[in-house]
């Protein structure tokens, strides 16, 4: 340990995204020291991170912001869906409104921690030998902070530049003119796709499953009409409608089953969702049970088939993209939003290889090799996501009360209480992680109503003298099998996803968010505060 300083707080925050900046901002008005750590060079956390070509987030304005007033209010964004610039300038501007800096560590890399019982504190270690005891620790690191990289054979032998989505050059890529190849079709390798295929030469995209995107109707706001919806409350009424629905956003499912309409009213309904609003509303804003019934879901399909087909002239391409017979239920992987994918992917210097039939074999010097032969590229895009949700926390070693890690104490299963904390590392709760709303969710949303429980928490041991909170082994328990019951009650493990860790090889497939919508959620987080906090075991200064 040596003899340097340890800086003591009460409150260590990790990552400097939506979920510390809500956090910090609340808990040092109530008195904690506070301070965050975060291992990039500058805040917005997945948005420092995500510079990639065409990186754009998937929630319209205003909700995709922190939803205090005194922010909004000076701040309008351009887009309807912010690019991840716009994203960057926003948190310098939070920065600057809520003195963030003053109170931020950048270059910080948590390496792991560990619960000292004889001080009742974590100590938490960097990659720097930097450590900082606190009393309470809570790592708001989201749950995609830990890239997956195939392990295709070969790829160190590569001879041209490789890119992965998720650790993209902060200086950009010149892909003008070149031969490129991009493995993966989820959000990331959509985004990618349609920017660079107008500008390379030839792209080759390597596809498992085809994307059921969704048209993104991106477009820029007036200026002067976003200040007057401000004035007249409709971003006060928008915020406050994300509070009452299933998945955070500012639209819920109709509340009629699909045959409740006639054909010709439920074309019309997914015309409306689908052509006119656009983003998600067709998945979120649909019938009640579009993610339950499989007849249901196979009309939602076929209407967004019809669609594709109409975009995409390519017959080769019509049947890899929108087959007939759907991969999975649709909707249960998370659509991406796109704006000129199809367009992109169905231009003469774009090619898509199956990967279900042309497996990647190796890669060589100079490209990439399936049965059909070599296909000699420049570049090598890996838009192959992240060992998603879980893989944040568990790559860290934070050690709990029994010498484990998180790592050891999901072994056989992902288990936490509520999706905010474990039995045996008490003091420690973890925002838009495991097992809560997270992926089904908009992570401001999501991260917004987990801080205002914290910051109720907090209030609560600064009244009641607390000194140590824990959940118990019981909480835990139950929630895995509300988890199961509601995952089961749905369509949702009937596709191979990130949703439940089947992206990764040889990992357990399990669902790793909560299905049950985020009203339930929140209001199962503030009824284990009541009778003297149920389901955590409590202990107050003598």
């Amino acid at each position: 340990m040596g003899s340097h300083q340890i800086e003591e707080l009460d409150v260590l925050l990790v990552g400097a995204g939506f979920a510390s900046f809500t956090l910090l901002n609340r808990l040092r008005k109530l008195g904690y020291r506070v301070r965050i750590l975060e291992k990039g060079g500058a805040s917005g956390g997945i948005w420092y991170w995500n510079c990639y070509p065409g990186a754009r987030v998937d929630t319209d304005t205003p909700i995709y912001q922190l939803f205090d007033k005194e922010l909004w209010e000076d701040f309008t964004f351009k887009d309807r869906y912010p690019g991840w610039q716009e994203l960057r300038t926003y948190f310098e501007y939070v920065e600057k409104k809520w003195n963030i800096r003053d109170y931020t560590s950048f270059n910080k890399q948590v390496d792991g921690a560990v619960f000292d019982e004889g001080r009742q504190q974590w100590l938490v270690e960097c990659a720097d030998g930097s450590e900082f005891y606190a009393r309470w620790f809570l790592p708001c690191i989201g749950f995609a902070s830990k890239r997956y990289t195939p392990p295709f054979e070969g790829l160190g032998n590569f001879k041209g530049d490789i890119y992965h989505s998720a650790y993209w050059p902060q200086h950009g890529v010149n892909l003008k003119g070149k031969r490129v190849a991009e493995v993966g079709t989820g959000a990331s390798g959509i985004q990618i796709i349609q920017t660079i295929g107008p500008v390379v030469k030839e792209l080759t995209v390597y596809m498992r499953t085809p994307n059921m995107c969704l048209p993104m109707n991106q477009k820029q706001l007036d200026p002067k009409e976003e200040e007057e919806k401000k004035k007249n409350g409709w971003y006060e009424e928008q915020i406050e409608a994300a509070r009452h629905t299933f998945a955070g956003f500012t639209y819920d499912f109709i509340q009629r089953n699909t045959f409740d309409d006639s054909p010709e009213e439920r074309e019309k309904i997914y015309h409306n969702l689908m052509v006119e609003n656009g983003g998600f509303m067709f998945w979120l804003a649909t019938y009640k049970d579009m993610l339950f019934d499989l007849k249901a879901n196979k009309e939602a399909y076929d209407f967004w088939r019809k669609q594709v087909l109409r975009r995409v002239k390519d017959p080769e391409k019509q049947k890899l993209l929108a087959p007939e017979v759907p991969p999975h239920p649709w909707g249960t992987k998370r659509p991406s939003l796109e704006q000129n994918f199809y367009e992109v992917v169905d231009q003469d210097n774009v090619k898509i290889i199956d990967v279900n039939e042309n497996p990647i074999e190796e890669v060589t010097a100079t490209g990439i090799r399936t049965k059909q032969g070599l296909n000699e590229v420049d570049v090598i895009v890996l838009a192959t996501g992240f060992d998603s949700v879980t893989g944040s926390l568990a790559q860290l070693n934070i050690q709990g009360t029994n010498g484990g890690t998180i790592a050891d104490h999901w072994k056989d299963g992902t288990k936490t209480a509520m999706g905010i904390a474990m039995p045996e590392f008490p003091n420690m709760f973890f925002l838009y992680g495991p097992q809560a709303p997270t992926a089904f969710s908009s992570g401001p949303s999501c991260t917004q109503f987990q801080a205002e429980w914290v910051e109720k928490v907090f209030e609560l041991i600064k009244e009641k003298d607390i000194t140590r909170l824990e959940a118990t082994p019981e909480s835990e328990e139950d929630w895995c099998k509300r988890m199961n019951e509601k995952w089961d009650a749905s369509l949702f493990p009937m596709a191979k996803s990130w949703y439940q860790g089947a992206n990764i090889p040889g990992r357990k497939v399990e669902p790793l968010n909560w299905s049950g919508g985020m009203v339930e959620y929140v209001a199962t987080l503030h009824r284990s505060l009541e009778n003297d906090f149920q389901g955590w075991k409590v202990q107050t200064k003598a």
